[in-house]
């Protein structure tokens, strides 16, 4: 076991004095030296234990508005001696410093200032300058100071002091120090962040402080990780833990239901984070069973998500099928008696819709970063760009395909009847063959495509698509437009009575 070293002094200042309490009568319990500053040093002195103002240390009052507190040779000096150095111990003697072994110090709120929509002076004075510094002084001494960087982390602490009678090893110091520049180097990220939220400087920056390790990655053989606030997104009621496909496949059903939150009941099941079912309808069952209706074979194992609440006779359905997750807001008493039903199926309430604004993925050996796609085709943006126009139903059902297009993997050609999903071709490589996999699919699962629309992730090069879509029983078509020969495919329209209007807009997904 590593050598145990004693404790004899304590330099505390922190902006939250939550869980501080028991420490600071440990503290004094053992004998330990208490050294502090204003909130904190009145803090314990209100609690009748002995402390010892850090300005009597170093003969300077806090000054500036209290911007310069602890910024002293006579603070730093005896946080960074070396204690088996000769010339540090001689020198600390000599300028009257004393030895500082523990350091509890936390930083001001600045990514909950900069949460709360405060002014920029509200947020520029919650950027830390003396904590920061106590933090990187204390844990770059590891050897000789124990640095206490969070109140996360005051229980753990606690119960070393507790157990080693106010002693600490090496390895206890060694990895309160990691924890202290996991602190920093994030809090210097966020304040980066902050400064550079237009990227007008091209650096990336990313810092998560809660991880999980996942059973694995993609597959068996791969490790997997998920770094974020999971539990801030969900509330996870029933089922095993989440995997790393699941999850992908949960980002996927999450931003495609984004695009539904506030309108009627809308269901979809996905698979390989696709959309393999959807549908809008007046109540949660019936949006589910036709959601299921649009193709009963993928949903095996798929992840089902609602934007209402799952009530009884829509959870009697569900429980009929193999799935691997349920997302909803909210699930009746009820409903969650029959899902509860499967031990491993994965029961979430989604507690909201806050999605970074920008997306990041590996590159090469670097990384590619671009805003996330927020624009939404609607009424006001389409172009009429054919003779005949879509009729309000068929406009409905063009808006409907095209909000799943864009949350489908390209190159897609999405069919729609009646608000349900009839059929999609993804990922193939030609925007024909996606068109043919659709109209295959969805004739296999018996749908009637008379009066169908299609919508396309991206322009027709060439009439061939709208062509093969009238054949088939389209009868109105929606798509971003923009290629040097579009006018081929509206004369196509024209001449066999199809309408088609244009967004302006591509949604490719890779």
């Amino acid at each position: 076991m590593s050598t145990l070293k004693k404790a004899g002094s304590a330099l505390i200042s922190v902006f939250h004095k939550e869980g501080l309490e028991p420490i600071v009568k440990k503290l004094d319990q053992l004998g330990v030296t208490i050294y502090s500053t204003g909130g904190t040093e009145a803090f314990i002195r209100d609690l009748g234990i002995e402390v010892t103002p850090v300005e009597s240390v170093t003969s300077y009052p806090s000054i500036l508005g209290g911007r310069v507190k602890t910024l002293h040779p006579k603070v730093f000096g005896g946080i960074l001696n070396r204690q088996d150095n000769e010339g540090d111990v001689a020198q600390l003697e000599e300028f009257e410093i004393p030895q500082l072994d523990i350091v509890i110090v936390d930083l001001y709120p600045f990514e909950k200032t900069v949460a709360s929509g405060a002014s920029e002076q509200d947020i520029i004075e919650k950027i830390d300058i003396g904590g920061i510094s106590l933090i990187r002084a204390a844990a770059k001494n590891f050897k000789d100071v124990w640095c206490v960087s969070s109140r996360e982390d005051y229980a753990d602490f606690l119960e070393i002091l507790n157990n080693q009678d106010g002693a600490s090893t090496l390895t206890n110091r060694k990895e309160f120090a990691a924890r202290a520049f996991n602190v920093s180097s994030h809090y210097d990220t966020a304040i980066f962040n902050y400064f550079n939220k237009d990227h007008d400087l091209a650096a990336l920056k990313i810092s998560e402080t809660e991880g999980r390790v996942l059973r694995y990655g993609e597959n068996p053989h791969q490790k997997g990780y998920f770094f974020g606030d999971l539990d801030g997104m969900f509330e996870k009621l029933h089922g095993k833990e989440l995997s790393y496909n699941n999850l992908l496949d949960i980002d996927a059903a999450v931003t495609l239901m984004a695009e539904f939150q506030g309108e009627p009941p809308t269901f979809a099941v996905l698979k390989h984070n696709n959309a393999c079912g959807i549908a809008q309808r007046k109540t949660v069952l019936n949006a589910y069973l036709d959601a299921l209706a649009g193709d009963p074979v993928s949903a095996f194992g798929g992840i089902l998500i609602s934007n209402t609440a799952i009530d009884l006779p829509t959870a009697n359905e569900i429980h009929k099928l193999f799935c691997e997750v349920v997302i909803a807001p909210s699930y009746s008493d009820e409903a969650l008696g029959i899902l509860k039903g499967k031990k491993n199926r994965i029961l979430l309430i989604q507690k909201h819709n806050d999605l970074p604004p920008t997306l990041t993925r590996s590159c090469l050996n670097g990384a590619l970063v671009q805003d996330r796609d927020l624009r939404t085709d609607s009424r006001e943006g389409l172009q009429y760009v054919t003779d005949l126009n879509p009729g309000d139903q068929e406009v409905e059902d063009l808006l409907f395909a095209s909000k799943i297009c864009k949350h489908t993997k390209s190159n897609t050609i999405v069919l729609v009847k009646g608000k349900q999903l009839c059929a999609s071709g993804t990922g193939q490589t030609s925007r024909v063959d996606a068109l043919n996999q659709a109209i295959h699919k969805a004739r296999s699962f018996d749908f009637d495509l008379e009066g169908a629309v299609m919508a396309s992730d991206a322009f027709f090069p060439f009439p061939d698509c709208v062509e093969i879509a009238h054949k088939s029983g389209i009868s109105s078509v929606i798509q971003p437009g923009g290629s040097i020969k579009d006018q081929l495919s509206i004369d196509y329209c024209n001449a066999n009575g199809i309408s088609m209007v244009m967004t302006g807009t591509r949604h490719f997904k890779h």
